[in-house]
């Protein structure tokens, strides 16, 4: 993992960026209306990174892109809370402990620019991420918070900074 870096987002990331999105989707039949497969931001997300009060991580080796993860406001949710969004790596980059890594540069950017709780949509396809999500700390909701649009998402979950 010495060789991996983590770095804020490019405009040069935003297509390679999206076809690892995409392909975890379809890797995991995840790949259905009301997610980021079919969210144009996914193909532009370098510029809605530019949000005050949002990041997004690159995980990048030998200049190769692995994937990212990003904090972002989004609309509606409750005061001091973000959610964490757009988590993929590409399969080669899964079971290293990168995404564990991510993860933690999220909430810890997200604790550091005073957001007291961190929201996440998923999905039952996703079942390696929602164990991630549980020994992180984050407690299941029986709904969703803000208005993310994404009606395809139906595990919701909360955890306290």
């Amino acid at each position: 993992m010495s060789t991996i870096t983590i770095r804020n987002i490019q405009p040069g990331d935003n297509a390679a960026l999206a076809v690892i999105i995409r392909n975890s989707l379809a890797e995991f039949g995840a790949n259905k209306p009301g997610t980021v497969f079919f969210d144009p931001t996914t193909d532009a997300l370098y510029e809605l990174f530019q949000t005050p009060g949002s990041v997004y991580f690159i995980a990048e080796e030998e200049g190769k892109l692995l994937g990212g993860g990003g904090i972002f406001p989004t609309e509606g949710l409750p005061n001091k809370t973000c959610e964490l969004v757009k988590m993929y790596l590409h399969k080669d980059a899964r079971g290293k402990g990168l995404g564990k890594r991510m993860i933690e540069e999220c909430l810890h950017w997200a604790k550091a620019n005073g957001y007291e709780q961190v929201y996440l949509e998923t999905m039952p396809e996703l079942k390696q991420a929602l164990k991630v999500y549980e020994l992180f700390g984050f407690e299941y909701l029986n709904g969703p918070l803000g208005n993310s649009g994404h009606f395809g998402c139906d595990r919701w979950m909360l955890k306290e900074l």
